[in-house]
Order: structure tokens, then C-alpha cells, then sequence
């Protein structure tokens, strides 16, 4: 039987929990990083001119939102937080905490759900002049800690090639 690793256990309870959204793992090996990236879309019914943080232009029926979140390793990884909503550290081979994973799979979710609204408003209020996702680490950790165990927690490990 394969061992359970890092890209495995994040795409089996991604499969599992987040039925509602498009949802992809990128493992960079090169990079030794895995990118959570989704995206979100919504009917621009109006075709109204909307700009992405690059300045495209764009007046489709739908409009599609990127965005990703990563998982590096510290002493490894390069990367640009800023490219990211969020960036989570894992411990080399190690890997990570399964109550981080299992916290992060149900916090992307009400990210998600919340972003999907607010993308949503975004098309539909001309006052509102921008829309991005919002992430916040101490609903992540909050996220995290109901499946932290008092007995101390398992680590998945990151995935071999």
C-alpha cells in the first residue's frame, strides 16, 4: 500500500469536502512546493469592463478568479508571498501536521464560500471597485486547533519522487 504523503491526503479531502469549487494541487518538485490553486466564476450578465490586478480587461459573460495558496518548504522554496492569498510552511520531508492540512481543507472552504458571495456583489455593486479573497491566519490557526489532539498530532509526510 502507497504510503499517504502530503499530495495524496490534501487531494483525497479536498475531493471529499470541497464539492462546490474547482480545485487543483500543483507539486513543483524542483520547487519542493505543492500550490493549492482555485478558481471562482461568476455571470457578468451586464459584460461590464472589469480589470484584473495585471490591468487586462475584460467584458466576458463569465468571469474567472484565480488564486492560490502555498505550501513550502522554508529552507527550499522560492516564491513570493505576495503571488499567494496564503503561504504555510511544512517541515521538509517531515512534512506537516494532519490537523494543519485537515484545518486548512475546511477554512479554503468558507474562504471560498465567502469569496464566491463577495465576487458575486462585486459584479452586481458599482460602488464596490475591487474584489479579492480574504484569508485570515488566526481563523486558519482557529481552523487548526479543532483538530489539534491533546496526544500530540501525526505528520504527513511530503511526497517522494
Amino acid at each position: 500500500m502507497k504510503k499517504t504523503t502530503m499530495l495524496t491526503y490534501l487531494d483525497e479531502q479536498m475531493t471529499k469536502k470541497m464539492t462546490e469549487y474547482d480545485v487543483a494541487l500543483d507539486w513543483n518538485t524542483k520547487n519542493h512546493s505543492i500550490e493549492v490553486v482555485f478558481r471562482l466564476f461568476a455571470e457578468n450578465k451586464e459584460h461590464e469592463a472589469i480589470d484584473d490586478a495585471q490591468g487586462i480587461v475584460s467584458e466576458e459573460e463569465i468571469i474567472e478568479f484565480e488564486d492560490g495558496v502555498l505550501f513550502y518548504n522554508p529552507e527550499k522554496t522560492s516564491a513570493d508571498e505576495d503571488d499567494y492569498l496564503a503561504v504555510i510552511p511544512y517541515e521538509g520531508k517531515k512534512g506537516i501536521k494532519q490537523s494543519i492540512l485537515d484545518g486548512f481543507v475546511d477554512y479554503l472552504n468558507e474562504v471560498l464560500a465567502e469569496g464566491q458571495s463577495d465576487l458575486l456583489d462585486f459584479l452586481t455593486d458599482e460602488e464596490q471597485e475591487v474584489f479579492e479573497l480574504k484569508w485570515s491566519q488566526e481563523s486558519f490557526d482557529e481552523a487548526v486547533k479543532k483538530y489539534q489532539k491533546a496526544e500530540g498530532d501525526t505528520y504527513i509526510a511530503y511526497p517522494t519522487y
